[in-house]
């Protein structure tokens, strides 16, 4: 099995820490030419930093992916830098807590626009040249929460059950097409988001089948094998990397 991308070209967005940076290395290993956006500047330049440490190639761009304009200045700068984008992971997300009665309707209309607008803006910007190129990858990162729920995030869980809805559309919409779209829904994974969120990460993790959190390279895992040339024949799937939290296939 080989694992080279043979120099595709990557978008990750988020990728200035946490999972994102996990992936945006990962994808860098297997040869693509990785676009790390992210809002923070700084985090998107230390992860190209550390994927030019170890001999890939990356730029960084600082872009908010909620917004259409930044997105196609983005996609821009990608294409001419790096080349055509055969490789999207939809990853940029944020999971503010609030209980559902101190719940406004402006944190629940930014968390839709960040988490499930953004991925759609994306995905009919850069989709157009995958069809062209008879190749692509969109690898959307969801929640595990969408297939438990979770208290204090009907806002989150609501994004990210939306974006697990439009991955599964686009996939049978283009089935034909020579471009996959597949979700990766997190567990419980060490990143400055979790352990930044009002919960206790290390007991939670403990009450989980494998009794551990993950960490971003065990989701980054998955997303190098949905990104790869060997899962071409894989659209509309769910990889759960979550530990054994839950085991359907939703």
């Amino acid at each position: 099995m080989t694992r080279s991308l043979n120099g595709k070209v990557a978008i990750v967005t988020g990728a200035g820490s946490g999972i994102g940076r996990g992936v945006a290395l990962r994808l860098a290993e297997d040869h693509a030419a990785i676009s790390v956006w992210d809002l923070n500047g700084e985090g998107a330049a230390e992860t190209v930093r550390q994927i030019e440490a170890a001999g890939g190639k990356a730029i960084a761009i600082t872009v908010d992916c909620s917004d259409k304009a930044a997105i196609k200045a983005a996609a821009d700068e990608t294409r001419a830098k790096l080349g055509p984008i055969a490789i999207l992971v939809n990853n940029a997300g944020i999971s503010p807590y609030k209980p559902f009665f101190d719940l406004d309707d402006d944190l629940f209309d930014k968390t839709i626009a960040v988490n499930l607008r953004g991925p759609y803006l994306i995905t009919k910007e850069v989709l157009p040249e995958m069809v062209a190129a008879g190749w692509g990858r969109v690898i959307n990162i969801t929640s595990s929460s969408v297939q438990s729920g979770a208290v204090d995030l009907v806002h989150y869980v609501s994004s990210k059950g939306g974006l697990m809805g439009m991955t599964k559309a686009l996939a049978l919409e283009f089935a034909a097409s020579g471009v996959t779209f597949n979700i990766v829904p997190p567990g419980v994974i060490d990143t400055p988001m979790l352990r930044g969120a009002p919960i206790d990460a290390e007991a939670f993790a403990k009450t989980l089948p494998m009794k551990r959190m993950g960490t971003p390279a065990d989701i980054a895992a998955a997303v190098a094998y949905l990104a790869s040339e060997e899962a071409g024949y894989i659209t509309g799937q769910t990889i759960s990397t979550n530990g054994g939290r839950y085991m359907g296939s939703h």
